[in-house]
This record gives structure tokens, sequence and C-alpha cells, in this order.
């Protein structure tokens, strides 16, 4: 366990950042000096894992350390509402200041969230959020989607405006002087490079569109064959209103939200650094979940592939060796112990039932130890556009998908980092064997057919509490979360 004890904890939350996309993990063409920086004098952790490729099962999971199973926030439309207690709870009760700058997506700040503070926070629509998604079971069509393409290209947005005065927030916030009075936590949680589509000029021009990287099998004949896939891409059809031109102009301005984004970061890290305080502050950088942005046919998130699953992770600080590459398999769920342990505040009492501990792990700890391949990252969705419980084990090279009633998945991403080759298709002994281990390991965590019914039956219960069918067709539909200033404004 390392010995160096932070007095401060700086977490850094982007949204929707897919994990290659940055300078420091190799990208020949996103620019992210300042992450690429903090990369420098840390660790990346280069096989970290989302709990679910969705805002706000992620979130809960986030705040809470656990599976998205073992609370029930199975969907965007059951928010976090600040039980069972999280990290932020545990430290607060230990007299350490926690404050959160920004999106957050829970459900509401009425709820005790386990902050002292709340500023500027984004929370799910209406306390209910995307009621739509509930409908899994003959989901309606999902108009909604066309909008990803209608709001590509240069431009200020609502989101980027939000951004900026969460940084211009967090910036201040850091400077006060009361935060060397008492040892402090701070979520800084940004919206970009989350869609729309929309870069500020400055930032998309960074970026000639017809230089894109065009996305990985896009062609039609590429893109995989499993009746799961093709359920979710049917709901959510956004490749339908893409075009070339379209396409580069998105990839562009994926890429300019991406180094607005950074370029907001390096703004609170050099808060921080002008504060005198970088050095006894932990700092991590993530994403909620990535972006397929195209690969495969799939934008946005809700699949297993890496660029939706996986999230950068960075962390530097006390305690953690600089310049380092980690490859034990990490999850976002890591971030509550880590916390816990930086700041040397013992684990609560459980405050779930009849569980386990926490099923994360410090990341300090893990950033210095060797490489461990057999560590085990889960990932599941539950949410809109899927017609039944999906999960993903990540170990050593292997990443097995496994669907509920359905044929699984399985990808050598150490010979197919690209995930082109569905490997459970083929008839040998290695591929046998794999699969059998994956779906040891994913017993061993939960029982996936009785997951899959208790989230259907609690899906049934939230409709039948929201007025049925038509008030979640109805209620609240939109492609992503209003601003806060803009919920005021439906209001």
């Amino acid at each position: 366990m390392p010995s160096t004890a932070a007095k401060n904890l700086l977490v850094l939350i982007s949204d929707e950042h897919r994990r290659d996309a940055m300078g420091c993990m190799g990208h020949p063409i996103v620019k992210t000096p300042n992450l690429d920086a903090l990369a420098a004098r840390g660790t990346v952790f280069e096989r970290a894992y989302t709990p679910s490729p969705m805002c706000v099962p992620t979130r809960a999971a986030l705040a809470t350390g656990r599976y998205v199973h073992q609370t029930g926030h199975w969907d965007s439309a059951t928010p976090y509402a600040g039980s069972p207690d999280g990290w932020m709870h545990q430290l607060r009760a230990a007299g350490r200041h926690v404050a959160s700058i920004g999106k957050l997506h829970f459900r509401s700040g009425e709820d005790d969230n386990g902050f002292s503070e709340e500023i500027l926070p984004m929370h799910v629509v209406g306390g209910v959020g995307w009621a739509i998604g509930l409908l899994r079971k003959d989901p309606p069509p999902y108009d909604s989607a066309a909008e990803l393409a209608q709001d590509v290209g240069p431009g200020d947005s609502s989101y980027t405006a939000y951004d900026l005065d969460i940084t211009s927030a967090a910036e201040a916030w850091l400077a006060a002087p009361e935060r060397k009075q008492q040892p402090w936590a701070a979520f800084v949680s940004l919206v970009s490079p989350h869609y729309p589509l929309t870069a500020p000029k400055e930032y998309y021009d960074l970026y000639d569109p017809a230089q894109m990287d065009l996305p990985i099998a896009y062609s039609p004949k590429d893109r995989p064959d499993h009746p799961e896939l093709r359920n979710v891409a049917r709901f959510f059809d956004y490749d339908a209103h893409f075009d070339e031109a379209k396409l580069r102009q998105a990839k562009a301005a994926y890429y300019g939200l991406t180094s607005f984004m950074d370029a907001c970061m390096g703004r609170v890290l050099s808060a921080l650094e002008n504060s005198g305080q970088s050095q006894e502050t932990l700092v991590l950088y993530i994403s909620d979940h990535g972006d397929m942005m195209g690969d495969l046919g799939f934008w946005t998130k809700q699949v297993m592939y890496e660029a939706s699953a996986g999230v950068p992770m960075i962390l530097a600080g006390p305690g953690v060796p600089s310049g380092k590459r980690c490859r034990t398999a990490a999850s976002l769920l890591d971030l509550a112990p880590t916390a816990l342990e930086a700041m040397q505040v013992a684990p609560a009492p459980d405050q779930v039932p009849n569980q386990a501990p926490l099923p994360g792990h410090s990341l300090r700890t893990l950033a210095q130890q060797q490489d461990d391949p057999q560590r085990t990252a889960l990932s599941e969705y539950h949410d809109g556009g899927s017609t039944t419980g999906t999960f993903m084990l990540r170990w050593d090279r292997w990443k097995y998908v496994y669907y509920v009633g359905y044929r699984p998945q399985l990808f050598d991403l150490d010979a197919d980092p690209q995930e082109r080759h569905d490997r459970a298709l083929e008839d040998s002994e290695e591929v046998a064997a794999a699969l059998a281990e994956g779906e040891r390991r994913l017993r061993a965590v939960c029982d996936p057919e009785a997951i899959d019914a208790q989230c259907f039956a609690d899906q049934a219960a939230k409709i039948e509490a929201l007025g049925g069918r038509e008030a979640c067709l109805n209620a609240y539909v939109f492609n992503h979360t209003p601003t806060p200033s803009e919920q005021a404004d439906l209001s």
C-alpha cells in the first residue's frame, strides 16, 4: 500500500471521451497537451473501463463504487439519489470538504448526494431522466437520433458555454483561501466532448475534415452480425443520418471538442498549481464512457466495443509513479477505494445488505504494483435500445461479451485491437477455453439471467410508477440532457 497520503483529491471528469483520443495514447490527430502533461507526471491506465456505457448508470456506480447490478441503477431513468452512501459521504463524514462542480446526472440537488456543496450541478430532467429508454420490450422509434448529425460543425453550444462556466467556477474555488484551511476533495465534471458535435471555431479549425481518419469497419458489409447489436443499431439509428461529408465534419467537431475540453482541464490544473496545492493533491482524470464515432457502424455509446466501454484514466500526485503505463485492467469503480485510501479514510460499514465490500481497488496501489493480467474488469448495459442484459468481461488479452439469451462474442485484443474478428464464431480448443473462462469469471461476480430478470421487473415497476408506456413516450424525450439553465426554462 502506498505510504504517501494525499491531503486533497481532485477528480477531473469529462463526458464521452474515448480512451484512444489523446496524444498520450498515441493518437495521430487529436491534440490534448494538458492531459498529455498530466500523463507524463503520473500513471496512464491503458485498460480502463466504464461500469456501463451510459451516463446515468455509470454516474451512480462512480458514486457508490458498486456494480450497476448491485444497486439497481439500471438505466437513464433510475438516477442516483444519495443511497447507498458513496465515497463523497464517507470523506465528508471524516472531515473533508467535498465539492461538486458541474455535471452530476443524479436525481436532484435536493437529495443528500454526499457533497458539502454542489456548484452549477446538472441533474437529470425533472428528477426522472430519459424514460423512453425503459421501453425495452417492443421499443418505439427513437426519432431524436437524427439530432446527432444535424448539430455538426463549428460554433458555440449550451454545453460549451456550460463547460466554460464550470471551468471558471473551479478556478475560483481552488483559488479561495479556505482551500488551505482543511483537506478537500473536488469533483470537477465537464460535459465535452459529449454531443452536440458543435465545437468552438478556434478548436474546430484545428482539424481539417478532409484529413480526418475514417471510422473502423464503417462499410455495412464489415459491420458485426449479431442479433442484439442489430437491435441497438435499429433503435439508435444515428448512422442513417450521416453521409461522408457530414461524417468528416463530425470527426473534426469531436476532436475539436476534445481539445476544447483539454484546454478547460488545463485551466483547472493551472489553478491548482497557482494555489500552491499541486504537490499535496492527488489528481485523477477520467471520462464516464467513450464514443464509437462511427466505428463498426455505431455512434455514441451503448455497446461493449473498446471505443464505447473503454475510458481514459490518468492518475498523478502523491504516491503515484510518474511516466508509467499500467496494463492491469482498471475500472471507474476503483475511484471510491482510491479516494478513501489516498485520503486515509477507513471504509464505512457496508451500506448494501448481504453484499461483499467494494469490488474496486486503489488505483495508487495498482499503479505501484506489477501489471496483473488476470484482474477482471466488468461492464454491463440494461438501457434503451437493448432487449436483453449485456455483460462484458476483460482480462489479459481477452474480451468476452455475454448477451442473455443470445450467443456471446469473444475478441483477442492483442491480436485484433480493432475488434474486427469475433472469435466466438470459431471452433477451436483455444476459443472454447476462453469462452468457458469468460463465463466462469462472469458467474463468479453475478448470475446474469437472474440479474436480467430483476432488471426487467424493476423497469416494469418504474414504467407503471411513471404512468405507463404512453407517459414514458411523451415525457422528456431528448437526445442530450439540457443544461441547468435550459432545465430552468423547461420548468
